[in-house]
């Protein structure tokens, strides 16, 4: 059983690293180049809508399935039909608020043209969502992880044989993007029911308003947890192309400099993921959890301070390799995302804390105060500063939220603070700084070198540990663990 976990998860995480920045940085960064700032800020501000709104087409089931299936196998395949029906019926309503909103923002014919597609992909996302959720519940690790980058595969094979195609540059339209993006989420939906109806079978697909909201209401929590969440750390983009008098070249800007931070966001959530079932088991057998936080304080917060501090002396040079126009325009916004990024990490890192010992209230109350921080500042900065307005908007957010939680689970779990870690932690932020402030990064040579420095660094002020990271990658879950 820990094999076959630990086994999906390392393909989970190998398959990620290789299929999604090359998605990310070799696909989505290169439409940007070829369209033009201001054509993919349109489709930025409309994806950005939809993948705020998402969550009405799950509500929480997946987390739902994931747990019944484990511990149910037979009776959770029986719902399968009545699921699927429930989920029909969320996303009509997801459709219709996501329309309500582009007639509220008074779009265009263009951006409902779009918005229709993005809509229409939302479901294939959703849909594949749900089908590796039964994977996951049926412990079927290497299928459900073959599923989690399908899509994107077909994405770097169909458009990048279309984009990279002579001849093809001066051509390419936003447009082309968004309908090769529905033809690879469809191949991969048809692809996911396919494997989940061999499994399962055919279900008769039925609606039960009882069945309905029972799991509505147990799953209730954890969707108002992502929505809130959601909320607070996506609606930049449509703020951006709302507020601001250029809000669609503003929004492209914006987006250049998300897109790094997007990725980044990845890597942290598959390290929280590993995280929230080893305190989950941790927490219900009331043992000490407290080492582990510790040691994953220190790596993700170490590491994060560092590449934020670096990517904030060298922002210019960092979007350079990636992006051909408007570079110089899109640094500051990057600059204030990435110190932000700090903030969100501190967030997952012990909002995954939170999540496992059941602390959904509190949580959704950060959440709702987070909401309100976040739309204050992006009314008050984005109509003078735009894009840069948005990201400083962005770490204040992310920073008095991941206060609000530090400070919490301190006193609910009595954590102590000790003021050698506070010092220590200092001095390497301190270390990092002068380290890009006096040093003048022309190559990626050098940032290689500067790399070397850090993780020195981070061995030196006793922020990374062997003994401590072999502490987090192997604690023994139990079946417990896989099904939680």
């Amino acid at each position: 059983m820990q094999r076959k976990f630990f086994s999906g998860l390392a393909l989970m995480m190998v398959l990620n690293v290789l299929i999604k920045p090359i998605a990310i940085f070799g696909i989505d960064a290169e439409v940007q180049n070829v369209v033009g700032t201001e054509q993919y800020g349109i489709y930025f501000q409309l994806i950005g809508l939809t993948f705020i709104l998402n969550i009405l087409t799950d509500f929480g089931i997946n987390n739902y399935t994931v747990r019944h299936v484990a511990q149910y196998p037979k009776v959770a395949v029986s719902y399968l039909g009545k699921i699927l029906t429930l989920r029909v019926f969320l996303f009509v309503i997801y459709a219709a608020v996501i329309y309500s909103a582009a007639f509220v923002f008074n779009w265009n014919e263009f951006q409902i043209y779009l918005l229709s597609f993005l809509v229409l992909n939302q479901l294939f996302v959703s849909t594949i969502a749900f089908a590796r959720s039964y994977f996951n519940g049926m412990l079927m690790f290497k299928t459900e992880a073959v599923l989690s980058i399908l899509d994107r595969l077909l994405l770097i094979l169909l458009c990048g044989a279309i984009l990279y195609l002579p001849n093809n540059e001066e051509s390419f339209q936003i447009e082309w993007f968004v309908w090769i993006q529905t033809i690879c989420y469809g191949l991969a939906f048809l692809v996911a029911i396919v494997l989940l109806l061999r499994k399962t079978g055919i279900p008769k697909l039925s609606f039960r308003r009882h069945f309905s909201m029972a799991i509505i209401r147990k799953s209730l929590p954890y969707a108002l947890v992502i929505l809130l969440m959601q909320l607070y750390t996506r609606t930049d983009s449509v703020m951006i192309a709302e507020l601001h008098p250029k809000g669609s070249l503003q929004a492209g800007y914006y987006a250049q400099g998300f897109r790094l931070f997007d990725a980044l966001f990845m890597f942290v959530m598959i390290f929280t993921g590993l995280l929230y079932p080893i305190f989950s088991k941790l927490l219900i057998q009331k043992e000490d959890f407290k080492s582990i936080l510790a040691s994953a304080t220190k790596l993700l917060l170490g590491g994060t301070v560092a590449l934020g501090i670096i990517c904030f002396f060298n922002a210019e040079l960092i979007l350079g390799w990636i992006y051909d126009h408007d570079v110089p325009k899109s640094a500051p916004s990057f600059q204030w995302l990435m110190l932000g990024f700090v903030g969100m990490s501190a967030n997952l890192l012990f909002g995954t804390l939170l999540t496992a010992n059941g602390s959904l209230r509190f949580l959704n109350t950060v959440s709702a105060v987070g909401i309100l921080i976040n739309v204050i500042a992006n009314i008050l900065l984005i109509p003078s500063f735009g894009a840069s307005g948005a990201a400083f908007a962005t770490l204040i957010t992310q920073a008095a939220v991941s206060l609000v939680q530090i400070v919490y689970c301190m006193k609910h779990f009595s954590l102590s603070l000790p003021i050698i870690e506070v010092l220590k932690f200092i001095g390497f932020s301190a270390f990092v700084w002068s380290l890009c402030f006096f040093i003048e990064v022309e190559t990626f040579g050098w940032f290689a070198l500067i790399g070397l420095a850090v993780i020195a660094g981070m061995f030196t002020f006793g922020l990374l540990d062997f003994k401590q990271l072999k502490s987090i990658f192997t604690s023994s879950p139990s079946e417990e663990i896989i099904e939680a």
